[in-house]
């Protein structure tokens, strides 16, 4: 895609990662070379020039900037990068070796500023959070799988309390700790929502195609089909005004390992582990309470696995919402399995794998999204697309393999972070909910195009998953 020097030097002041490696920045006041994400200050119009390479940069006299690192980034080498993923492995592996967020910062090896930059860059998150989830994560395999004391599970988990490990444990899990203990034995199980839980608003999204073959709502009772590790399954739940009954229907015999990975999914549907109160703290904080009124808990609705996010992000490509459940419903329909009850799995990509683009035309797929849908299904067949490492990755290295996957662009790969990786700083780019939000919002007299976009989100970062949330529902009749 050939692009002109102002369509270059936008996509560099907004730091847009998707353009790393098809274009390299030179500032000539300093003499440094960058990737278009680079984070440091942004130079006039006039004293930049673009270069298709690094050598092309360094044969006009530039040097590779220190922060960005744009030679390791061209070879294929990010040793920033690596060093905060390695942290983080091991902060996930073993969190009780981390008394606070100061001591990741020091393990870390960089500055607090810069290891707080690096961790929102690439995790879309904060050490003190990250290390929060990897505690709550611990104890999550110790009740199930061990039979310790609760003491014991919050003093290995690294909880400093027996009564903050409560705390944290029921807002990240909608139950006690005790409760999730006997996930073990029960195939059904109650989750509290917090509070402020917007209901209605999550309902509606629920229900948005009423006609859908893998999931159904009626009134309060929303069900959905699931592959719970191999094991074809219903999730029940039955929203009361302050928590959701879930029933497992599995379609065989289930153990404790199902219901466990069950509750990890009604959870994440619920999106209990977003920062909902952080968001409209931010929103009333730069005077936009108005995007949050009356809805001020909202969560991201979840997707109940990440190949129905990566199906939908390709499906839902620039067409509207009806017809792309129509085609949806198609692909369920002649591909997926029935179960008892009347929903169907989703096809799995093997299933999918199997077709050619020309036998997709009969249910109104072009051919282009047909080879997109084709193509990401054999790459899954195939090993060379992990859909199960995907959620453990970092934003950055969840962003440039889906980036890799032809068909994948910038709404599409944000789309699927956000919604099915549970990532918190994502914008779909060229969204017509986002941008007509926004322009309500900033009683603009048009829609924002994609440099506007990225400029009026930049605001609500690191919480734009959220504000995207926010700016579907903003247009939306009250309810």
């Amino acid at each position: 895609m050939r692009m002109t020097h102002s369509q270059m030097y936008s996509r560099f002041l907004a730091s847009d990662p998707s353009w790393n490696g098809r274009f390299f920045t030179g500032v000539l006041t300093t003499g440094i070379y960058c990737l278009p994400s680079c984070r440091a200050r942004k130079p006039k119009e006039e004293n930049v020039r673009f270069f298709p390479t690094c050598t092309a940069a360094r044969d006009a006299g530039l040097r590779p900037c220190l922060k960005c690192h744009p030679d390791d980034f061209a070879r294929g080498a990010d040793p920033v990068l690596e060093s905060i993923e390695a942290l983080v492995t091991e902060v996930r592996a073993e969190p009780g070796r981390f008394r606070n967020a100061g001591a990741v910062v020091r393990r870390s090896g960089f500055g607090a500023t810069r290891c707080f930059e690096l961790f929102r860059l690439h995790f879309h998150t904060t050490p003190a959070d990250l290390l929060l989830k990897a505690k709550i994560e611990a104890s999550r395999r110790l009740l199930v799988f061990g039979s310790h004391s609760l003491v014991h599970v919050a003093e290995e988990a690294g909880f400093d309390s027996l009564s903050s490990f409560h705390e944290h444990f029921r807002s990240a899990n909608g139950m006690t700790p005790a409760a999730y203990r006997k996930l073990s034995t029960d195939s059904s199980f109650t989750i509290d929502l917090p509070r402020d839980y917007p209901l209605a608003q999550v309902l509606r999204t629920l229900g948005r195609d009423p006609d859908s073959l893998t999931e159904r709502l009626t009134g309060r009772i929303f069900e959905a089909s699931a592959d719970l590790e191999g094991l074809p399954a219903v999730l029940r739940m039955e929203f009361g005004d302050n928590a959701v009954a879930v029933t497992l229907i599995p379609n065989g015999r289930s153990t404790a390992r199902h219901s466990v990975f069950a509750h990890g999914l009604v959870a994440g549907i619920l999106g209990l582990e977003q920062d909902a109160a952080g968001f409209a703290r931010l929103a009333r904080r730069l005077g936009l309470a108005r995007l949050v009124a009356g809805r001020a808990g909202l969560r991201l609705v979840r997707t109940p696995s990440v190949l129905d996010g990566l199906y939908w992000s390709i499906i839902g490509q620039q067409i509207n919402l009806p017809f792309a459940c129509v085609l949806k419903r198609r692909l369920v329909e002649n591909l997926g399995t029935r179960l008892p009850g009347g929903l169907y799995c989703l096809p799995a990509a093997t299933a999918v794998a199997k077709f050619e683009p020309a036998d997709l035309r009969p249910w109104q797929y072009s051919r282009q999204k047909a080879e997109y849908l084709i193509g990401a299904a054999r790459l899954i067949a195939e090993g060379k697309l992990d859909l199960k490492a995907l959620p453990t990755l970092s934003a950055t290295r969840a962003e440039r393999t889906l980036l890799s996957v032809r068909g994948l662009g910038p709404w599409s790969v944000n789309y699927l972070m956000m919604r099915s990786l549970g990532f918190a700083d994502c914008v779909p780019l060229g969204d017509t909910g986002v941008t007509s939000g926004l322009k309500t919002l900033f009683k603009l007299e048009e829609r924002p195009d994609i440099d506007a976009t990225v400029r009026l989100m930049a605001v609500f970062s690191p919480h734009r998953s959220l504000a995207t949330a926010h700016l579907w529902q903003l247009n939306q009749p009250a309810l």
